[in-house]
């Protein structure tokens, strides 16, 4: 990410919201707050949803720097954290939409 966006934008990576995964493996919201297996598509609608202006990067996780991702580039909306924690509260708000509609 470059510099002239450091302390107003931040990087989601679809691990630090993904409950399948441990602290350790990258994620950093509580579980009670993560989504099962986030996928970078449904980030990016959250963030639109937010206001928080997403881009999408190829690039490589330092914790799995062997695999090619994607990470999503937001608006900062409070803490890092707060941004997070948002944004993964919208993916599952997203998911029960849908899982209305096709019913």
């Amino acid at each position: 990410m470059s510099r002239e966006y450091r302390g107003r934008r931040v990087v989601v990576w679809p691990a630090y919201i993904d409950a399948t995964l441990s602290r350790g493996e990258g994620r950093k919201v509580p579980i009670r707050d993560a989504v099962r297996k986030p996928r970078v598509d449904e980030i990016v609608e959250a963030a639109k949803r937010l206001g928080l202006n997403p881009e999408v990067e190829d690039a490589k996780h330092p914790r799995r720097w062997w695999e090619q991702r994607q990470r999503v580039i937001v608006d900062k909306l409070g803490s890092k954290l707060e941004t997070l924690r948002a944004v993964a509260a919208e993916v599952r708000r997203i998911r029960e939409e849908r899982k209305r509609l096709h019913r």
